[in-house]
């Protein structure tokens, strides 16, 4: 008998970042990281597991992934089966509201969804931490999607404690994602590609010994919503990453002009009093983080800057959720 199960997750943006790993086929991550998920933006998934099929199907937006993409997701579903002791192919349809590819997180958002629905689709009732070590197998920032609000990875000793956790729920700080796209084509280099080049850089070294103390400064920050604490910090955070990214071998450069533009920008803004800071996961598009009274402010103003294509608002999101169940 065939059974269903469609999910939702969200993106999310970190204000500490995720960049390289201790264990590439497990993803357990050089570092803890922060981020918050990002409401409205959503990846849907649905998986049914069928008897009749000969072999998993997977389709994105329509359109059926081939090569490395479907066998990422093939692998995953490995997994989900392993734990359930059942070898049943699968039908695994999914669909963003969002550029996929871009920077906009929207592997950790599929991983996100793809875990909850295949298991459910397999009868298995996993808890929040293990749900989360399970999304982090097919993606690393997946393990923060599975969560809501703010949410902490932790880097662990090992597979059974690297899990993301809730440090404040959405209603605790109403922060919004205003997202400048300049680019919404899928990046020439991807992720998990560059993780692995994080150790290339001489820069790594001194970004992972200092992250304990970013992520203090962060975490409190939030709890406390100190704005300023947190613009200071995640901004300080941003650049790291991407000058381990710039100093790899061989370099990853993913920024664009418009992207160095709007970072100068944003910095300008908030010496005139706009609460607003700015971050880039690996992408070329610019994560503006504001609070509430300042959204429609900074929105106009990305809406009008050279260069920028697109302006997506999100507010703070929730966890990862079932929203049909069938079979």
């Amino acid at each position: 008998m065939e059974t269903t199960a469609t999910a939702i997750a969200h993106p999310n943006i970190a204000f500490i970042k995720y960049w390289g790993n201790r264990d590439a086929e497990l993803r357990l991550p050089a570092n803890g990281s922060l981020s918050m998920n990002l409401g409205g933006l959503f990846t849907r998934t649905c998986v049914r597991f069928d008897p009749a099929l000969a072999q998993d199907e997977v389709w994105l937006n329509g359109q059926p992934l081939e090569g490395e993409p479907r066998e990422r997701v093939v692998r995953f579903l490995d997994l989900v089966r392993g734990l359930a002791g059942r070898n049943l192919a699968a039908r695994v349809e999914s669909e963003n509201n969002f550029p996929a590819g871009a920077g906009l997180a929207s592997s950790a958002a599929a991983f996100a969804a793809l875990a909850l629905a295949s298991t459910a689709a397999l009868g298995l009732h996993l808890d929040e931490a293990v749900l989360s070590r399970l999304a982090r197998r097919g993606s690393g920032s997946a393990a923060r999607s599975v969560p809501g609000g703010f949410v902490e990875w932790q880097p662990g000793r090992g597979d059974a404690d690297s899990y993301a956790f809730s440090i404040a729920p959405p209603e605790h700080w109403p922060l919004v994602d205003c997202v400048a796209i300049v680019e919404a084509a899928h990046k020439a280099v991807g992720s998990s590609q560059g993780h692995r080049l994080a150790a290339t850089s001489p820069l790594q070294v001194a970004r992972l010994v200092d992250a304990p103390r970013r992520l203090r400064v962060a975490r409190q920050a939030i709890w406390r919503c100190d704005f300023e604490a947190l613009a200071e910090i995640a901004e300080q955070d941003s650049m790291m990453m991407h000058a381990v990214m710039m100093t790899s071998r061989p370099p990853l450069i993913y920024w664009q002009g418009v992207s160095v533009d709007l970072m100068r920008a944003v910095a300008s803004w908030r010496r005139e009093g706009v609460a607003a800071f700015y971050t880039l996961d690996a992408g070329p598009n610019v994560h503006v983080i504001c609070l509430p009274e300042y959204a429609e402010n900074v929105q106009r103003r990305l809406q009008n800057f050279p260069g920028v294509r697109e302006v997506i608002v999100a507010e703070i999101g929730g966890p990862a959720r079932l929203v049909g169940v069938q079979g």
